[in-house]
């Protein structure tokens, strides 16, 4: 089983459950698939799992690390964005709703997404390696952002909370709406679901 699973925090882990969506952080692993480091490049994407009939040898010698994601919404949490290659009109509308969410960074429709990224990993990781979060009204945040409640990740949709798994969404509990809590998804990311861009999800039906 490869360590080639993402979780909301951004960590790599090992699970047997299928990802909805591939992600791309550069070359991660050595040539016994291997993790040895958790990034290489601050563009961090989301992909498509199958594009223009491409095929691929999962965490081959000296290519990227293929790495898999259940939804959307977990990917942006550890701090992937659209890919602009095989998912164009999802990163244009995604760059879109974050210029239009995030007008203090000082950015606009020309700047190039290279800018964001290195944004973006400011808001992802410190140069400890460890997680960025914040902290924010549980009642202000908007669907797909992932917060921590009861010491595990939850992932906010239609004003209740539902419990992350690898292997699925558990059952949901209220929106502790007027509570402070801990957001693990980085703050412009959210400010661009504020703005119009809304994540895919896999919840219970």
């Amino acid at each position: 089983m490869l360590q080639n699973r993402v979780d909301p925090y951004g960590h790599l882990i090992r699970t047997p459950a299928r990802g909805a969506w591939m992600g791309n952080r550069g070359l991660l692993h050595n040539e016994h698939q291997q993790i040895q480091r958790t990034f290489k490049l601050k563009a961090w994407i989301t992909c498509v799992l199958e594009f223009k009939g491409r095929k691929r040898t999962v965490m081959a010698p000296h290519r990227y690390t293929e790495l898999f994601f259940p939804d959307e919404a977990t990917a942006f949490s550890a701090g992937h964005r659209p890919c602009f290659e095989c998912r164009r009109a999802d990163a244009q509308r995604f760059k879109a709703a974050w210029l239009q969410g995030n007008p203090d960074a000082g950015f606009n429709e020309q700047t190039s997404i290279n800018h964001i990224d290195n944004l973006l990993h400011a808001e992802r990781i410190n140069k400890k390696g460890e997680k960025v979060t914040y902290d924010a009204a549980a009642g202000t945040l908007p669907d797909g952002t992932f917060i921590v409640y009861n010491d595990h990740p939850h992932v906010i949709a239609g004003g209740q909370l539902y419990p992350w798994h690898a292997t699925g969404y558990g059952t949901a509990v209220p929106l502790p709406a007027g509570h402070m809590v801990t957001v693990l998804t980085p703050r412009s990311i959210v400010n661009a679901f504020n703005a119009g861009y809304h994540p895919q999800r896999q919840l219970p039906a």
